[in-house]
């Protein structure tokens, strides 16, 4: 394991246990969301070594996903679905790598995904929440057979100047040729 990943993930999990229960103003629980947060730095920390997210059940996808509205990139999604509708921060749905310029993949941020129970855009009293954040959505499937479901994105390995959960990372970029091709139409 990267010797920074490990690092970091102590510090994060040494800050956790010396930190008084605090609540926020807007009455989130900051202690526990710092402590799921540090669960998934420990959880995660492991996947710094690409082989061992794919070991783990982690499926790469080929291309690297970019943001149409250029607000930035995923980067490459590794998803397991086993993991579908997990709200445990130490079992992410999806890991998100970038290339790291020397032919390999570097980690960059995790996501969760919970299925909506009535499959309504509409409705929304099922809306999960981790790390002191409501998941977005309800939202359509992004590929064939998902369904609406709800989403929550963490950059946790890359900074996002948008935000630690914003969907898309503008510090992730898609090298020219990586992204899915669109469909040709006569």
């Amino acid at each position: 394991m990267n010797r920074f990943a490990l690092a970091l993930a102590t510090a994060a999990a040494l800050t956790v246990t010396t930190t008084p229960t605090a609540v926020a103003a807007g009455g989130t629980d900051t202690s526990r969301a710092a402590a799921e947060r540090a669960a998934v730095y420990r959880a995660t920390a492991r996947y710094h070594r690409h082989s061992e997210a794919v070991k783990a059940g982690y499926v790469p996808d080929r291309y690297c996903v970019a943001d149409p509205a250029g607000t930035g990139s995923l980067g490459y999604p590794h998803f397991n679905h086993s993991l579908d509708n997990s709200v445990d921060p130490a079992r992410p749905t999806a890991l998100f790598y970038e290339d790291d310029g020397h032919g390999g993949k570097r980690l960059t941020g995790v996501e969760w995904v919970v299925f909506d129970r009535d499959g309504s855009l509409a409705t929304d009293d099922d809306r999960p929440s981790l790390l002191g954040k409501p998941f977005t959505g309800p939202q359509r499937g992004r590929f064939p057979g998902q369904p609406v479901h709800y989403a929550l994105h963490l950059w946790l390995w890359k900074k996002n100047p948008r935000g630690a959960f914003e969907p898309f990372n503008p510090a992730v970029r898609c090298l020219p040729g990586t992204t899915r091709p669109k469909p040709h139409t006569p």
